[in-house]
């Protein structure tokens, strides 16, 4: 006989199925134990692993935030932390297999966001926004060593007196509040100040403030928290930066050139962006995963429960009462080499999923 577990697996791929959303069973138990799971339509099915890494005992996980993974497939994982815990880093790294690495970034702890693994000549390099009251953006080495570290720029006269020599845990429109990267081909970088002024900074190769677009507004090309940003490439000869208009449930649409092409929408809080070969993934801190195409269109979506988690709050501090194989709140996403998916949720204990790509 089968077990409850595999028993409600089916029932709720069958009810997928029914709806004809998606063409074979979305999630199932496919071993004889039932401890494997794969969620997702067919051609696009993943076996996932949440909690995927484990930390030392010294270590706890808070709540996580951003993930990215670099040429060696390590895994970088930063949360927001707690002020309070100023010896505790906030950034853990991982190998490919989920063995701890080493740890740092205690300089971010109580304000933790985005991170990024960028390529530069033959050497690589994380780039670290954070927000709260630390209000500052860095380049490191991957061993955590500071490279640069800056603040908020006040030549952009969009922000408060003092915000970028005295920042406080202070919001508003006027506020330095950093959430994500995207990078540009010439060395520089997109800096979205996502729940701060609702701008877009464009920085040099060496940080230095070029100019920014959009700021607050209800849309094609203004702004309710512009949370991630992302440059796709997947169109080479025409590349777009795309933007998480999170508080619109839309992506928002620019060129080259910044200006804006087109709105999308059906997304629910669309939190950031990456890309493998055709595909683009969107997490939606909404509970699921969108994969979309070169036009944006939803080739398909996974671990969704939506239903259940927007209508429960406080699911994000139950831990007991989620469930496998879906998501509550997903935060930020982005893929390994062969297409494997890494989840990072923005839940009160933290939580980071594996997604292993099926062929």
């Amino acid at each position: 006989m089968p077990t409850r577990r595999e028993a409600i697996l089916a029932g709720s791929a069958l009810t997928l199925a029914a709806t004809g959303l998606f063409p074979s069973p979305a999630v199932h138990a496919s071993d004889k134990s039932g401890s494997r799971m794969v969620i997702g339509p067919e051609g696009y099915q993943f076996e996932i692993t949440h909690g995927w890494p484990s930390l030392p005992d010294k270590y706890h996980w808070q709540t996580t935030h951003n993930v990215a993974v670099d040429s060696e497939e390590n895994l970088y994982v930063i949360h927001e932390g707690n002020p309070d815990l100023k010896d505790h880093p906030s950034i853990f790294v991982f190998d490919k297999e989920g063995k701890f690495i080493r740890a740092f970034g205690e300089q971010f702890q109580g304000g933790g966001h985005g991170i990024e693994v960028r390529k530069e000549g033959g050497e690589e390099f994380l780039y670290v926004c954070a927000y709260q009251q630390v209000k500052s953006f860095a380049k490191l080495t991957k061993q955590g060593e500071t490279v640069w570290q800056k603040y908020a720029p006040m030549e952009a006269g969009v922000y408060a007196e003092g915000e970028a020599t005295n920042p406080q845990k202070v919001w508003g429109r006027d506020r330095f509040m950093p959430t994500n990267f995207a990078f540009l081909d010439d060395g520089g970088f997109y800096l979205a100040d996502g729940y701060g002024s609702f701008y877009v900074h464009q920085y040099d190769h060496d940080g230095n403030w070029q100019g920014k677009f959009g700021g607050p507004g209800k849309g094609e090309g203004t702004f309710a928290t512009p949370h991630g940003i992302w440059i796709d490439r997947r169109d080479a000869a025409n590349p777009k930066t795309v933007v998480c208009d999170r508080a619109h449930h839309t992506l928002q649409v620019f060129d080259k050139d910044q200006k804006y092409l087109s709105t999308v929408s059906g997304f629910g809080l669309p939190a950031n962006l990456d890309t493998w070969n055709d595909w683009m993934i969107v997490p939606e801190l909404h509970a699921r995963l969108s994969i979309v195409d070169k036009d944006y269109n939803v080739l398909a979506q996974l671990g969704d429960d939506v239903k259940r988690v927007t209508s429960n709050k406080a699911l994000r501090t139950q831990p007991d009462n989620w469930t496998e194989g879906k998501f509550v709140h997903p935060h930020d996403a982005c893929f390994g080499p062969n297409g494997d998916i890494f989840v990072a949720e923005w839940v009160s204990t933290g939580r980071v999923s594996k997604l292993k790509r099926l062929t």
